[in-house]
């Protein structure tokens, strides 16, 4: 088993709460942070907003102009009906229809809303409901700027999210119901309990968490074979938000496009003959399983797990694997809280196994970077990846492992900060692209270690980008070409969505995280003050 230093077993959100408090704040009346606090009120939903939050700008309305919003089945619908009347005017009511869900929601004629209890922020764009991975990233910048009420309320949504659908799902739209995300509960638990102090909440909250784990850690999202988890959608047949609004300028979706690719391209990352039938020109089952597992990833698309990362069933993912470490490690922190030492130690002793499986499989010493596990073969994929700094930022990697991730900072480092992968593709998650939340890991990653300069060199690249383009727009958006140093990034897209959608909220609550751990000088010459 990998022994951890004393260092490493802490999390890392009380690792980068410490760098962040540890750090002078910066000054708050620049525009760019304005904007961002006043975006959280913008981007906020609840029982207040329905008529807004229902609105679904992938799909349309009924004939009659209603959105559907669904209740689960063991909700008394009645009594959400009374609430909701008294919180929304006859007219924004007369917009929105409240159903029960079905038993098999498979079958859906129409989709719609998933009712939440309590307010939430949504990224911003064409994504109006609550996500996944981005509400990590946003309760972040929430609980940044005291809006700690709003921030406990995420939480608390994903608390009903699992003991009502099952699991965190990828957003609260019900053809997300077969999905969840990168799993970041227990970290949001413990953002929430640092400013509330609250252990009955946190000890009411244990029962989703043992359930959440569950999830992602037995069949069909563990591989037996190497005791470690992979992203798998549990539905069938083609995502139905790809259909209605993955189109492009000739109205041809994500799938025609797929298509016509395997039709004129060989594809050399698996045996294509799974995934497309050239003889019928059509795109297989198994196709669609890993086309929706790639959804569940959060990375859609890029060529990471091969082509289109539709063998993403195939792998046992970095990310998602330092992740679930984490939840381990934090659920033993939590049991701790509660003075549950009994299943501390047995949380614990999950963490070791996980980080020694992670080190044993995932690590290449030739490489100098943490790549996927290719369960079926048992090989990795080489394909550099910015995943590849998550074991940094969970603690798991060892002083030399960081320090050879390190070394290949030169193949990530741009203009603008870290490009997500070195492969140009065509796809959003690949170069020349950067997204927030794989520069703040990456970052944090490397402060963990100890390499602060290149920390504050990558963090002023990528935020004095971000800085810059906001100045031109009056706009943060979702993701930037790094390389080019724009957030016009259209042309360069070629599958999936193509937009570069504006609000944004995992982008501005990073920008304020990586902000407040640079140096007082840094922030200041960033900020332009």
């Amino acid at each position: 088993m990998v022994k951890l230093s004393r260092f490493s077993r802490l999390s890392a959100g009380v690792i980068a709460a410490a760098l962040v408090f540890a750090q002078p704040q910066p000054p708050q009346h620049d525009p760019i942070l304005t904007y961002i606090k006043k975006t959280w009120a913008i981007l906020t939903r609840s029982n207040r907003t329905l008529a807004t939050a229902a609105v679904d700008p992938k799909f349309r309305p009924d004939p009659d102009g209603r959105w559907p919003i669904y209740v689960s089945r063991s909700e008394d619908i009645r009594r959400i009906a009374r609430q909701v009347r008294q919180e929304l005017t006859p007219a924004a009511f007369s917009k929105i229809e409240l159903r029960t869900l079905p038993d098999d929601t498979s079958k859906l004629d129409e989709q719609g809303l998933l009712y939440l209890p309590q307010p939430y922020v949504v990224p911003g764009g064409r994504f109006n409901e609550m996500y996944g991975w981005d509400s990590f990233f946003i309760q972040l910048g929430l609980l940044r700027d005291e809006e700690n009420q709003l921030a406990k309320d995420m939480a608390d949504n994903f608390i009903y999210e699992i003991r009502e659908y099952g699991k965190i799902l990828n957003a609260n739209r019900t053809y997300y119901l077969t999905r969840s995300q990168p799993p970041f509960f227990t970290q949001m638990l413990l953002g929430v309990y640092q400013k509330t102090n609250d252990r009955q909440w946190l000890a009411d909250a244990v029962p989703a968490i043992e359930k959440y784990y569950k999830f992602w850690t037995t069949e069909p999202h563990l591989t037996p074979s190497s005791g470690l988890s992979r992203y798998y959608d549990l539905g069938e047949g083609p995502a139905p938000e790809v259909l209605s609004a993955e189109k492009d300028s000739q109205g041809r979706t994500h799938y025609d496009l797929i298509k016509e690719y395997y039709r004129t391209h060989k594809v050399a990352d698996y045996d294509v003959g799974e995934y497309y039938d050239a003889k019928r020109d059509i795109l297989t089952t198994l196709f669609y399983k890993g086309d929706r597992s790639m959804r569940e990833s959060g990375f859609d698309p890029s060529d990471r797990f091969g082509k289109f990362n539709v063998d993403v069933i195939h792998y046992n993912p970095v990310c998602l694997n330092s992740l679930l470490y984490l939840m381990e490690s934090q659920a033993a922190e939590i049991m701790r809280i509660l003075e549950r030492e009994a299943d501390a130690v047995v949380w614990d002793k999950r963490a070791r196994d996980r980080a020694a499986r992670i080190n044993q499989l995932m690590w290449d010493p030739q490489a100098g970077l943490y790549s996927d596990y290719e369960f079926v073969h048992h090989r990795l994929r080489h394909y550099p990846f910015l995943t590849t700094f998550y074991p940094l930022w969970a603690g798991i990697a060892t002083k030399d492992q960081a320090a050879a991730v390190v070394k290949n900072l030169g193949m990530f480092e741009k203009p603008g900060g870290l490009a997500t992968s070195t492969t140009v593709s065509g796809n959003q998650w690949d170069a020349p692209f950067g997204w927030a939340p794989l520069e703040m890991i990456a970052v944090e990653g490397l402060r963990r270690y100890g390499y602060d300069p290149d920390a504050n060199r990558i963090t002023q690249e990528f935020l004095s980008l971000v800085h810059d383009q906001y100045r031109q727009s009056g706009v943060i958006v979702e993701k930037y070409d790094v390389v080019r140093r724009t957030s016009r990034v259209s042309g360069e897209i070629h599958f999936g969505y193509s937009s570069n959608e504006a609000g944004f909220g995992w982008t501005n609550a990073a920008f304020t995280r990586l902000l407040d751990e640079l140096p007082a000088d840094a922030q200041k010459q960033l900020l332009g003050q």
